[in-house]
């Protein structure tokens, strides 16, 4: 026979579950705010923006996108990793917010394995390595042959830590080069220093340059990922230009808090899905240098964890470092 304590406590835990349980029926009774960790004009913002308002008008309340930069990403996953676990905040994490800056940042605020719940893959990405179209270099090999004439040849990206940062490392690394990483807080203000003819090589992600690229502005080198891609089907992959084994393909998905209740990450992983499967949503995606691909909720939570130990050993050997 049940004591009048464990009944007292049974209540309790029910009067504590009941409004959790009710909110997650009810969600979403409000706009949702989507942090992307970084400013707007990059990649993240073009798929944030194009999937989200979708995802609002599936899910019957607008998906509100709030550009947070700064330290690689850190600062806008922070505020998603601190927010309450009730889905009203969500974010765009990705290989270098999730996997990579914790072990390459001196002083991180929070622990990717712990302080967030996977919702689901938004897809690839593709990096791009550009030089302005007036630049002496036009193949990968011209490059490689540059920088060991000019040993801390700079090259830019959106910034340090990201999936941008580690092509080049690995660039470096596979072809014996000493770059000089000059990092930019997102892909915007990089490109106009291309084209400015401040800097004159780039690893960036695909859909921030592909207007660029296709308006002769910048010319594209490879591309970093293991094939070529459908938005530049010309354009050879770094490994077909000549540096055998290279390929590295960025991964994005959807974040929420900690202990979000599995209602509510079931509701916005269904939309997502959706959304990201929708022909119109995949053509515009691909067309811009995107690959769309979703995934259960479970399969982006192993990924995050696999890339973390796998990146983790990467930055250990290249001795990468930011601050």
């Amino acid at each position: 026979m049940k004591t009048f304590a464990s009944l007292r406590r049974a209540a309790l835990a029910l009067a504590l579950v009941s409004p959790l349980l009710a909110a997650a029926a009810d969600f979403p009774a409000k706009p949702i705010r989507f942090i992307v960790p970084y400013t707007a004009g990059g990649t993240t913002d073009l798929v944030a923006r194009t999937v989200g308002q979708r995802v609002g008008e599936k899910l019957g309340q607008p998906v509100v996108i709030e550009n947070r930069g700064g330290a690689g990403g850190n600062i806008g996953m922070d505020a998603v990793a601190k927010a309450p676990a009730d889905g009203y905040t969500i974010g765009f994490g990705a290989i270098s917010t999730n996997a990579l800056n914790p072990h390459i940042y001196k002083s991180m605020a929070f622990d990717p394995r712990k302080d967030f719940t996977a919702i689901g893959l938004l897809g690839t990405s593709t990096i791009v390595l550009e030089v302005p179209a007036a630049s002496p270099i036009k193949s990968v090999p011209d490059l490689i042959a540059a920088a060991k004439k000019t040993p801390g040849l700079p090259y830019a990206t959106a910034g340090a830590g990201t999936s941008m940062n580690l092509a080049g490392v690995m660039f470096a690394q596979m072809t014996g080069t000493q770059l000089t990483h000059v990092a930019y807080k997102g892909s915007g203000p990089a490109i106009t220093d291309m084209l400015g003819g401040t800097v004159g090589v780039m690893f960036d992600n695909l859909p921030a340059s592909l207007p660029h690229i296709q308006a002769g502005r910048l010319r594209a080198l490879a591309v970093a990922g293991p094939s070529r891609s459908p938005a530049l089907p010309e354009v050879p992959t770094i490994a077909e230009a000549g540096l055998k084994g290279y390929a590295l393909e960025p991964w994005f998905g959807v974040y929420g808090p900690a202990n979000l209740p599995p209602a509510i990450v079931k509701t916005l992983n269904q939309a997502f899905n959706e959304a990201l499967a929708e022909p119109g949503i995949r053509d515009k995606l691909l067309q811009a240098g995107f690959t769309p691909r979703g995934s259960s909720a479970e399969d982006l939570a192993k990924l995050t964890q696999s890339e973390y130990q796998r990146l983790g050993d990467v930055a250990r050997q290249a001795g990468m470092t930011a601050d």
